[in-house]
């Protein structure tokens, strides 16, 4: 059965308008901004002065200003925290509210139905008849963004009494392809490579200075990394994100992704990299979590290396 396409309502997104925009994002966000001038998507964590992620943000490169993809629990949130940091930058930072929608596509068929260009690997990122385009990385999947209106009468809204099967289908292409997000059960709770940022593209250790860099770039180079983010299949009676739980071989940790499936759930969950280590405590786990007897640990489509 294919995934279910189309909009996304759990997320929404902030507009990064002003000629300082780039430049802004430039000394707050973990990845190289200037991509974004260069017409490229962007996948980059927002993080505090400690650097842990306050939100991780898909940026695409709209006409109207740099857009920020992420969940809508934590644009007010992410918006107040920028917001502190303009000072004189020629910025303005705003929720697109109702007149934008975000929509998800699995593959290129619908795009091009409606008489849309695709971008390719090269490009990643086009607009369209008023559509703007965005590749979401290896497992050719596409952020579609635009005009609510207009992406319905693209034919790229999906159907709303399918809301819930379109969220559940992409959130769980997240976790297949071990693309780490931040939910508010979760914010503030992990430094970047704990969430496997560094090993999709998401963190630029040559950009330069931005939030939270000094904490990042020390993680990188004291050389090892004691927790990762994994993904899991789990059977059980229920499970959520922010959920803290112990496996069978010792490996403690907590849930930042879970979603429903035939025997279970499958999820993703930052836990020790080696079973049974006594670091527990490090992330807030060792309290209250919850002893899990079933479960698996699942591969990933990329290898969890150490930092060289």
């Amino acid at each position: 059965m294919s995934p279910h396409s189309g909009l996304l309502f759990h997320l929404g997104m902030l507009r990064f308008a002003g000629p300082d925009a780039v430049a802004f994002l430039q000394g707050q966000i973990s990845n190289d901004a200037r991509r974004l001038a260069a017409g490229r998507p962007l996948l980059a964590a927002y993080s505090t002065p400690q650097g842990r992620v306050l939100a991780i943000l898909h940026l695409l490169p709209h006409s109207s200003g740099v857009i920020g993809i992420l969940p809508r629990e934590l644009l007010a949130p992410t918006l107040e925290q920028m917001r502190k940091y303009v000072l004189r930058a020629k910025v303005r930072i705003e929720d697109t509210g109702e007149r934008f929608a975000v929509a998800g596509r699995h593959g290129a068929a619908a795009i091009e139905a409606a008489g849309l260009t695709v971008p390719d690997a090269a490009q990643g990122y086009v607009e369209s008849a008023g559509v703007g385009i965005g590749r979401g990385g290896a497992d050719a999947r596409f952020w579609v963004i635009g005009e609510a209106a207009l992406l319905a009468a693209r034919g790229l809204a999906g159907n709303a009494p399918q809301a819930e099967l379109v969220e559940h289908d992409w959130r769980l292409a997240d976790i297949r392809a071990g693309r780490a997000q931040i939910y508010a059960a979760t914010r503030e709770m992990y430094v970047a490579q704990m969430l496997n940022l560094d090993l999709v593209d998401g963190i630029s250790f040559n950009k330069g200075c931005f939030t939270g860099q000094e904490i990042i770039a020390r993680t990188q180079h004291l050389g090892r990394i004691k927790r990762r983010m994994m993904r899991l299949m789990l059977r059980g009676a229920s499970f959520e994100v922010g959920q803290a739980l112990r496996l069978a071989d010792g490996r403690s940790g907590r849930l930042t992704e879970v979603v429903r499936v035939d025997g279970g759930f499958e999820a993703l969950a930052v836990l020790n990299v080696d079973a049974a280590a006594a670091d527990g405590a490090a992330g807030g786990e060792a309290a209250g979590n919850v002893a899990v007897t079933d479960a698996d640990i699942l591969p990933l489509p990329y290898a969890l290396t150490q930092p060289a």
